[in-house]
């Protein structure tokens, strides 16, 4: 997979994406990742990147005109075709480009899961007010936010979304159920986890997690998993 970054703050990447599995999954080449610094596609001596809003009101609009031109060059087609909206963003199906903004859909498992199947991920990293509107309509394949609230920018939000997309990866994490068992895999918060000692200031292991019955864990952790959900987060279907 490739990811490229369009952000007015490229330096912010730098210790996340050279760190733990982010890093190894790097290494291995099963993802490359950059950032690129939006003001690189700008045109005037001051590298302007926004611009007042029409109509009046607080704070700056980042302009289109250099995310239309990231966008094309990181894709390697002409602007003119990255300009013909919905025929010209869908051109190449194994791409996505992602609008971080606190507009979008909240990234959840299902979402992040879907994403890791492409080849290609550019995310936009808004700012200010905000992107020019013409750039969620006539770009962005997808718009996701982490929460309902509000950041400075969207490079946290890309961190975020990285991390989640990259560990799906095939061969990226150890373990091959690493994944597979997870918090809201199937709708389900994650089963409680223990490790040694099995007794700690009185503090006991449950007997069936060092009974060595596969088929009696197996089962204690899909309850406990389902307790969890109902008790935590009821909203989450597996726990209904």
């Amino acid at each position: 997979m490739k990811i490229d970054i369009i952000t007015l703050f490229p330096k912010m990447f730098d210790y996340v994406l050279n760190e733990s599995i982010i890093k190894r999954a790097q290494k291995s080449g099963r993802v490359s990742i950059t950032a690129h610094n939006l003001r690189d596609w700008t045109c005037d001596k001051h590298r302007t990147v926004d611009d007042k809003p029409f109509g009046g009101g607080a704070g700056m609009v980042m302009k289109p005109e250099p995310i239309f031109e990231a966008i094309a060059s990181l894709r390697g087609v002409p602007l003119r075709k990255c300009c013909r909206g919905e025929a010209g963003r869908r051109s190449n199906p194994k791409t996505r480009i992602v609008l971080l903004t606190p507009q979008g859909k909240k990234l959840d498992q299902k979402s992040a899961k879907r994403l890791s199947k492409y080849k290609h991920l550019i995310l936009i990293c808004g700012h200010y007010e905000g992107v020019d509107e013409r750039v969620r309509r006539h770009l962005a394949t997808d718009e996701i936010s982490i929460g309902d609230y509000v950041l400075t920018g969207g490079e946290l939000p890309a961190m975020v979304l990285i991390d989640s997309v990259i560990r799906l990866i095939p061969n990226v994490l150890g373990h091959k159920d690493s994944a597979r068992f997870e918090s809201f895999e199937k709708g389900l918060l994650e089963y409680p986890h223990y490790t040694r000692p099995a007794e700690y200031r009185r503090m006991k292991v449950p007997k069936v997690l060092l009974s060595g019955n596969h088929s009696q864990i197996e089962s204690w952790r899909k309850e406990e998993a389902v307790r969890r959900t109902k008790k935590r987060r009821p909203d989450l279907s597996g726990g209904n």
